[in-house]
């Protein structure tokens, strides 16, 4: 019974240091850019848009193909770097451990 306990307060302590770990991601921004800085979108480390900053001279009412592809390609530039930092951040949490192919954390 006394490696139950254990074990129950180890995974205890996994959940606190996981909601922590939400609240940093929720916290952190990163910013992915397009077209050498002209279009920026800022996510948190959660993936959630917070901002998206487009240079004016881009905005061409005849040709709004070219916006709409650096908008995606800044928002996908930055989505990455999120993810790297969720990667990151649940490393540390982790101590390293590798999780099972397929099986991401946060769930």
């Amino acid at each position: 019974m006394k490696n139950l306990g254990q074990l129950m307060k180890q995974a205890q302590e996994m959940q606190s240091k996981m909601a922590e770990m939400q609240e940093r991601l929720a916290a952190e921004e990163v910013v992915g850019a397009a077209g050498g800085g002209m279009v920026q979108v800022t996510l948190t480390g959660k993936g959630e848009m917070r901002k998206l900053k487009i240079d004016p001279s881009l905005i061409d009412p005849n040709d709004p193909e070219v916006l709409e592809d650096l908008i995606l390609a800044a928002h996908n530039d930055a989505k990455a770097k999120a993810e790297s930092f969720a990667a990151e951040k649940m490393s540390e949490l982790t101590g390293g451990l590798q999780l099972p192919p397929g099986m991401k954390l946060p769930f």
